[in-house]
């Protein structure tokens, strides 16, 4: 669950004088007169639900529904709307208790993480005035807009509507610097104070173009303001792009669909992963004993999957270089634990579920949280820690009869700008034909095993060890049960 409620709570401050000079002193909070009644002090609270980050890699999310309605009364705790984010739908809960005044992001529709979406009154009173602040935000929120567009033009455009974006945040969280998380990633990488920028993003908020901007970075506006300049200095480079769609006309009946929010994560993090230096090494592992013991604790509930995650995570034990994670490029990482991550296909993207100190779980039990895992992950119910804590990944395609596949490297499994070690793709076991040493034929049961790894980090000497030490668990894994 996450709760992302933070407050915001001015204080309106009433009174009247019997005295035709007012006196102001700075150490009196309001005026008494000699006779009469207290002047009252009003404080209205009025807080903002914001778009919570629910994974470290969540840049936006979306309303899945909202369980509350406006004029709703809530109470702290109560979960208040289902936000979608890259990895799963999650309730998000109020901390405080109120009345639902506003809804400012409707169902379907999605908002930057640390964004408004909803208003929160503490009395019935203050409604009106909530309506009023969402009212007042959410017809600002073009207004953010406008300099993006201008933005592809003269850069001086960009300075005239970017007063009235900055007044609208600093009265609400002053001293407080509202960013992307890329925004931020980037400010640490080109050395910018971000505390200084002026955001041109909705609500005021820094964007990773604000960033670029203030570091100077000019190739990539220039290369988006390429694009439409071209057609207005000539007619003749608008003829060319205009001819391209004719070469693929539309099939007729095909229809276009849009990513959703974990199929844009996928997207997004298999291109980080291109930036990473891997190298690949293949395994070939006799398993007719693992197929003998897996045909015994099947009954009791073992999967394929918890026998192979339990026996990387015992290997690991030995390998600890193959378990660790790469930061920035510039350091890495031992971890304690060993999290195992197993990709798992679902409707509308892929996830990885994390099997938390695999090594040190038995294999029934390992098996028993494995299942549960399963069944969260395809109702998108999982918490952040349960798939962004893995230290190595597994895919298994073997029960789909793949005899081999190579899988790319996962980045941000255990924090932003982390890459995992290694993950390792198993492959179907098939019969196959072997000859020993004096000649002799014989079959047996072998699937091939093929590890990506970090090459900054894990050379092939260690990938080597590592996948021996595999070989002779799954060879003779009578341990695993132990």
């Amino acid at each position: 669950m996450a709760s992302l409620l933070q407050s915001r709570t001015p204080s309106l401050s009433f009174s009247s004088s019997l005295c035709s000079t007012p006196v102001i002193r700075p150490s009196v909070s309001f005026l008494k007169p000699r006779s009469g009644p207290r002047i009252p002090v009003v404080r209205a609270k009025i807080r903002e639900i914001f778009m919570p980050a629910l994974s470290s890699t969540m840049t936006e999310g979306k309303i899945v529904s909202w369980i509350k309605s406006e004029g709703d009364v809530l109470s702290k705790g109560e979960s208040v709307v289902v936000v979608e984010s890259d990895k799963a739908d999650m309730d998000v809960e109020t901390f405080y208790d109120g009345i639902l005044a506003a809804i400012v992001i409707n169902e379907g529709e999605t908002a930057p993480v640390g964004a408004a979406i909803g208003i929160l009154a503490e009395t019935e009173g203050e409604i009106a005035e909530a309506k009023a602040k969402a009212t007042s935000q959410f017809s600002s929120a073009p207004a953010p807009s406008a300099p993006k567009v201008e933005e592809s033009s003269p850069a001086p455009k960009v300075d005239a509507p970017s007063p009235p974006v900055d007044a609208a945040p600093a009265p609400s969280t002053p001293g407080k610097v509202v960013a992307t998380p890329y925004a931020k990633k980037l400010a640490k990488q080109y050395k910018v104070d971000i505390g200084k920028l002026v955001g041109t993003g909705p609500f005021g908020r820094i964007t990773p173009e604000d960033v670029e901007k203030a570091a100077g970075i000019t190739p990539a506006p220039k290369s988006n303001v390429a694009a439409p300049a071209a057609p207005v200095a000539s007619s003749a480079p608008a003829s060319v792009p205009s001819k391209a769609p004719s070469n693929f006309p539309e099939i007729p009946g095909s229809t276009v669909v849009p990513f959703t929010t974990m199929q844009a994560a996928v997207t997004k993090n298999m291109l980080e992963s291109l930036s990473v230096p891997t190298f690949r090494v293949g395994y070939p592992i006799a398993t007719d004993a693992l197929d003998a013991l897996y045909e015994k604790v099947k009954p009791k509930g073992v999967t394929m999957t918890a026998l192979l995650a339990k026996a990387a995570a015992v290997a690991l034990a030995q390998h600890p270089v193959v378990n660790a994670t790469c930061k920035d490029g510039k350091s890495f990482t031992y971890n304690s634990n060993i999290n195992i991550a197993v990709a798992v296909a679902i409707n509308g993207g892929l996830i990885t579920p994390v099997l938390q100190d695999a090594d040190k779980l038995d294999l029934y039990l390992l098996s028993q949280k494995w299942k549960e895992l399963v069944e969260k992950a395809r109702a998108k119910q999982l918490q952040p820690r349960e798939y962004n804590s893995g230290t190595f990944t597994l895919s298994n395609l073997g029960m789909f009869g793949v005899d081999r596949f190579d899988a790319i490297l996962p980045p941000g499994q255990v924090r932003d700008a982390t890459y995992l070690g290694a993950i390792m793709a198993v492959g179907a076991s098939k019969p196959t034909v072997l000859a020993d040493k004096d000649g002799f034929f014989s079959i047996k049961n072998k699937m091939l095993v093929n590890v990506t790894a970090d090459h900054r980090i894990i050379y092939g000497a260690d990938l080597a060890a590592f996948l021996q030490t595999f070989s002779k668990i799954i060879e003779n894994p009578e341990s695993l049960t132990m």
